[in-house]
């Protein structure tokens, strides 16, 4: 497994803001060099620490997140990977609690959204689902 120490960390939280910082802008932040913060990012991705950069937008489309609950004997994983794979879903976090996983979507309607739930709600493997739609967002 890989690990990160505290340069990374702060690294890390200045591309969660804006992952098309400059890595000048980086380096004088953090308090290191360009190179560093070069080297040290470029680490970050050969070990999966950072998985990808990503773009978040404002384009007026209905963004929610949809709980789901899985059957007890199914590999939540192999579903996570299927669910990740459709359309209009940015992310499945596989979480503790009540549910097993929870799309985060960003479909162009509540159509759009809609049909999701009905696309998970047809799986054999799911035995649950709640949605939430999202009203707004701050970056953190």
């Amino acid at each position: 497994m890989a690990s990160t120490d505290d340069l990374d960390r702060e690294i890390l939280d200045v591309l969660r803001h804006d992952a098309r910082t400059p890595y000048t802008e980086i380096a004088e932040r953090v308090g290191t060099s360009e190179g560093t913060v070069r080297n040290r990012v470029d680490r970050m991705q050969e070990e999966g620490i950072i998985e990808r950069f990503t773009v978040t937008t404002r384009t007026g489309n209905v963004k929610a997140m949809i709980e789901i609950g899985v059957d007890m004997n199914v590999d939540t994983q192999g579903v996570a990977e299927r669910f990740a794979s459709w359309e209009s879903v940015d992310f499945v976090w596989q979480v503790s609690g009540e549910e097993d996983l929870v799309l985060v979507v960003d479909a162009p309607d509540t159509r759009g959204v809609n049909e999701l739930i009905t696309r998970a709600r047809e799986s054999d493997d799911v035995i649950s689902t709640k949605t939430r739609l999202i009203l707004e967002e701050k970056l953190g």
